[in-house]
């Protein structure tokens, strides 16, 4: 069981959304301090100062984590001002909705390079504080996505498939070396936060609300389990995809319960945020 209490606990992408509420979560139960990387300064310092008033110990950092220069010079102050983190929620994120030919060359990569490269250099520059004090645990949110091809976000299929695939196979490595350090990935449905707006939900498959897979995150990390999928009628596609041929798969799934046809009203979330050229410390 992985106790939050009095540890440290940092969340990319925690200024808004999702990860704002497993930040706030993490303090109720009693973290000794939140770190938050965001690339939105104006979001972080707002939440900053949300945090603060109620009495938390928080630190922010302007940090873009498509470019490992930040990650890497972040985590440098971090490890040698703060100390080791205990509790990593690789969090931050980005969605392209349109189908593959009408994608850019900056589509492509600002998908990859946030959603697996960010995730992995992330937990690259953090594990090895980790496992020298035995003990830690690193939080990969994919998607559901990851179980199921999806047209019109191609590239973010692909991104959490990829996340997916290292998140499990670094949970097995910890694992077999008995490092103490527990990995959990999330692989949640659409999650009503405004980054999927215009979404709609595949039949039985609701919109998820933020608290509700928060709450479930979080009870997936204190419970140390290796996958957190929501809602319930995501576990079945891994089993449906094991046992039906692929165009009955693709009726089922993708025709009668709507997958496919889930993104073709999408709109998403504007962007607010200019890309930093270099990790900057908000507040400490």
């Amino acid at each position: 069981m992985t106790s939050i209490k009095r540890k440290t606990v940092l969340v990319t992408g925690g200024a808004n959304g999702i990860g704002k509420l497993i930040g706030e979560k993490c303090l109720q139960k009693g973290a000794e301090q939140l770190i938050i990387w965001d690339i939105n300064e104006q979001l972080l310092e707002e939440t900053l100062s949300e945090f603060t008033q109620k009495g938390y110990k928080v630190h922010g950092y302007v940090v873009d984590v498509s470019q490992p220069k930040d990650i890497e010079a972040s985590a440098e102050d971090i490890l040698a001002e703060i100390g080791t983190v205990d509790i990593l929620f690789n969090n931050a994120g980005i969605v392209v909705g349109k189908k593959f030919a009408e994608h850019a060359a900056k589509d492509i990569d600002n998908t990859i390079n946030i959603n697996v490269l960010g995730v992995m250099h992330t937990a690259r520059v953090f594990l090895p504080a980790m496992l020298k004090q035995h003990q830690g645990h690193i939080v990969n949110i994919a998607s559901a996505t990851g179980f199921v091809p999806n047209p019109n976000m191609s590239v973010y299929v692909s991104s959490k498939w990829a996340v997916l695939g290292w998140s499990e196979s670094l949970r097995v490595e910890m694992d077999m070396q008995q490092t103490h350090v527990h990995v959990t990935t999330v692989c949640p449905s659409y999650i009503n936060t405004g980054m999927f707006d215009g979404a709609k939900a595949p039949l039985l498959t609701p919109i998820l609300e933020p608290d509700y897979i928060a709450n479930k995150i979080i009870e997936g990390v204190e419970k140390n389990k290796a996958l957190v999928t929501e809602p319930s009628t995501v576990k079945l596609v891994p089993f449906f995809r094991s046992i039906l041929p692929t165009n009955l798969f693709d009726s089922f799934v993708g025709g009668f319960f709507g997958m496919y046809k889930s993104m073709e009203e999408f709109k998403g979330r504007t962007a607010t945020a200019p890309q930093k050229d270099s990790a900057k410390t908000i507040k400490s």
